[in-house]
């Protein structure tokens, strides 16, 4: 938990430098309050967060003074996704870290987890279309607002639905 709380201090670091700076987190659960509270911080320094929460949500979104500059979208379609992605924008760098746990008390202090970095170009780029295809679904996402309810996302003409959007990626891209 520590090296994830250093990462979110160094993007509220960047930003106040002036330089790129961002959060982007894929999870299926956001409960533990002290990354929750460093979230909050970065959001209030200015860094934009966009969270992927398939689940359980404990940060609210919108908050003015306190979280302005987060948005949580959750997508709920046909297949459980149980991709844990995070993604620091550290100076246009993008640092990618992939793992195995949710942002959950459990998980940080009761069980071995993993993250590692992704290291590989390619797999970086791969990583990132991936999640801007999930940040752009407009048929099956939802964000969650002040309230925690889930808002339709709008639609300015064609639908995005980013299951079927990345598996076609995929396919495309990855089949011999």
């Amino acid at each position: 938990m520590t090296f994830l709380l250093e990462m979110i201090d160094r993007e509220i670091q960047n930003h106040k430098m002036g330089k790129p700076a961002g959060i982007i987190i894929k999870v299926n659960n956001l409960e533990e309050i002290i990354i929750i509270s460093k979230l909050y911080e970065a959001s209030q320094a200015g860094v934009k967060v966009e969270l992927i929460v398939r689940s359980i949500c404990c940060l609210i979104p919108e908050m003015p003074g306190q979280s302005k500059n987060i948005k949580v979208t959750r997508i709920i379609d046909r297949y459980l996704e149980h991709g844990r992605i995070f993604i620091f924008k550290n100076e246009g760098k993008n640092d990618i870290l992939i793992g195995s746990s949710d942002i959950m008390n459990r998980s940080m202090y009761d069980r071995i987890e993993v993250l590692c970095p992704v290291y590989s170009p390619q797999l970086k780029y791969e990583i990132l279309e991936i999640i801007k295809i999930q940040m752009s679904d407009n048929v099956k996402a939802t964000e969650i607002n002040i309230k925690l309810d889930n808002k339709p996302v709008q639609s300015n003409g064609l639908g995005i639905r980013s299951q079927y959007d990345i598996y076609n990626h995929i396919s495309r891209n990855f089949t011999e």
